[in-house]
């Protein structure tokens, strides 16, 4: 990872708004605090989905275009066993595991790739105040492995487009890991939290290590 500054936890509240401040830290700059300061350094702000169509998030595009969209791109990197890969890469067999609900799936057919933090959710929490291309590229963000992960399509429907207020992987085992990393790519986009989210993500986290998260400031 290619590191400009250190962010600190002062610098921090003031550049993790909806919206981008003339003194805030530049793309590519690296935050690096424990989870819960990193959460109470979040701005805290009343969501609004008004104007919110998934179209707006243009995804599964091919950004390097090797051929594999980005939902392969990710069934690639997470395969316990790999997967065969054939034209227009068309993967078969392999194995995953699926965290939110601890199950092991043979080949990819029921396998979705969720956005940790949901596209709806990005849009409430700040994206609406994006351009088309941040967008797009918060859609498809390859480059931080907490962004997009291969799940049972039942957990990912399950989950649709809440937050951690109202779900949370059905897995208790895996609601430390998932509440850091929300927190996490909710820092990576600048995105704020509301209200009931945070408390939740507050009540999550106090039973948790406070890990330190390091995350490339993407916007």
């Amino acid at each position: 990872m290619r590191i400009r500054a250190a962010v600190t936890l002062a610098a921090l509240a003031a550049l993790l708004g909806p919206t981008t401040t003339a003194h805030a830290a530049d793309p590519g700059d690296t935050v690096n605090l424990p989870v819960r300061e990193a959460l109470s350094a979040l701005a805290v702000a009343d969501e609004d989905r008004t104007g919110y169509t998934r179209d707006k998030f243009r995804h599964w595009i091919d950004a390097d275009r090797d051929g594999c969209n980005t939902r392969a791109e990710v069934l690639l990197e997470e395969a316990v066993t790999a997967p065969e890969q054939g034209a227009r890469c068309t993967l078969t067999g392999g194995l995953w595991y699926s965290p939110y609900d601890d199950r092991w799936v043979d080949g990819p057919r029921t396998i979705d790739i969720d956005h940790r933090v949901p596209l709806a959710e990005g849009w409430d929490s700040g994206a609406k105040w994006w351009t088309a291309a941040e967008r797009q590229a918060y859609a498809n963000d390859l480059n931080d492995p907490r962004a997009l992960i291969a799940v049972t399509a039942a957990s990912n429907r399950s989950k649709a487009d809440q937050d951690p207020a109202t779900w949370m992987p059905p897995a208790a085992g895996n609601h430390c890991e998932y509440a850091t990393q929300w927190v996490a790519i909710k820092t990576r986009w600048r995105l704020a939290v509301d209200p009931n989210e945070a408390a939740a993500l507050n009540n999550s986290l106090a039973a948790c290590p406070n890990t330190p998260i390091e995350v490339e400031l993407a916007r």
